[in-house]
């Protein structure tokens, strides 16, 4: 009988601790929203209880290659779950259809899968929008308000991801809106209030705060996670493009090497940031669109444009800044046998003649090219729900 009373002093000790950790689990799923806050959130937007963790772990082999973690400032997951809210907020154009989503499609590497992208009441934009999911970090490779490397949009005219917001934030053809016009729909949406207050303390709501948390959003994006990667990440901080990569297939290896020969000299070896910042590449002699040269107005960079990383490039068609090629295959073509003698054509792109370089890639160099282009796919980024559409449907 003793034993009994034993065992079952026991087993009523174990359901209460039991029943301790269920309220502690409670207690902390709405520690960060209050019940009144979920409960509110739930409504319009399936965020989960707990805030999601936007913290960037960067591959040896990456870092090795010069890419630098974002750096952690306070409140700054918080402001990057505001920044995904509106990042994927349509009521936040003109005419209420269109968000930064439309034209940065998580499933096309937060490109778009059109030449040009449609803006408010169907108005075509001017150049191709360029995949957000192109980059290893997208802090370190473009930068923040800690690093300024690389410029935005296609003409390299805006320094940060929060110029590059408000450019398509007021940009006619795109969202046509003023920032203050924004500022005053996101005051008065009601799921942005506990958002607010978590990223800031309160629930004031500004153009700089607007700009502030959909650039942590953006920054906080990356992808190092390809086939690419983690067949690298075995070599360590010893990388290099010309050693053989486990698990590739002699096809793979071959577009491997042909790549570092042919490709990386402009777009880099590490797939982190371009060697160069712009060039030509010699789609047309006589190019009506002047790229970076109508911005700095230097002859030399007339009909020149960003030189993107080439991370997810399988998901990211039609390509180029006018998305005049359909395909890779189209892409390689160019490349091969394409390449117009444009007056600031890249000299990398010339031979020994001064003349536009002709790569003839066989049929194999192709095939070999796009198997290893297709390695550079981040499977967990296209699904990551991080960075997925929080709204109800």
């Amino acid at each position: 009988m003793k034993k009994n009373y034993y065992l079952s002093g026991i087993f009523a000790a174990l359901l209460f601790l039991a029943s301790c950790k269920q309220d502690d689990q409670d207690q902390f799923t709405y520690y960060y929203y209050s019940q009144d806050e979920a409960s509110l959130l739930a409504q319009y937007l399936n965020l989960p209880s707990l805030p999601d963790n936007y913290t960037q772990n960067i591959p040896v082999h990456l870092r090795a290659a010069g890419v630098i973690p974002r750096p952690e400032e306070p409140h700054q997951q918080a402001k990057a779950i505001l920044g995904r809210v509106l990042f994927y907020d349509k009521k936040m154009s003109k005419d209420g259809t269109v968000s930064c989503a439309s034209c940065h499609q998580q499933q096309h590497g937060f490109g778009d899968h059109t030449a040009v992208s449609k803006g408010v009441y169907d108005r075509d934009g001017d150049r191709n929008s360029i995949p957000l999911g192109s980059v290893t970090s997208f802090a370190s490779t473009y930068g923040d308000q800690t690093f300024s490397q690389v410029g935005f949009f296609w003409d390299n005219r805006a320094r940060t991801a929060e110029e590059q917001a408000q450019g398509s934030m007021e940009n006619e053809k795109e969202m046509a809106m003023t920032m203050s016009e924004i500022a005053d729909v996101v005051q008065q949406q009601p799921y942005y209030v506990p958002l607010f207050k978590k990223a800031y303390g309160d629930n004031f709501v500004d153009s700089k705060r607007v700009l502030e948390s959909v650039a942590a959003f953006v920054n906080a994006m990356g992808s190092f996670n390809s086939r690419f990667d983690q067949a690298a990440e075995q070599q360590g901080t010893s990388f290099n493009l010309s050693t053989p990569l486990k698990g590739f297939t002699p096809t793979e290896e071959r577009g491997k090497e042909l790549y570092r020969v042919s490709c990386a000299a402009c777009h880099s070896e590490s797939f982190s940031i371009p060697v160069l910042h712009q060039a030509s590449n010699g789609l047309d002699r006589n190019p009506t669109d002047r790229g970076v040269g109508k911005i700095s107005g230097i002859p030399s960079d007339d009909g020149t444009f960003k030189i993107p990383v080439l991370r997810n490039i399988a998901l990211t068609a039609p390509y180029m800044h006018d998305g005049r090629f359909p395909t890779l295959e189209a892409v390689v073509e160019h490349y091969s046998t394409g390449i117009q003698a444009h007056k600031n054509l890249n000299h990398l792109l010339m031979d020994n003649q001064g003349q536009p370089k002709r790569f003839n890639f066989s049929a194999d160099d192709k095939k070999a090219l796009l198997a290893f282009l297709n390695t550079l796919t981040d499977e967990k980024l296209k699904t990551d729900k991080r960075f997925s559409d929080p709204f109800l449907k």
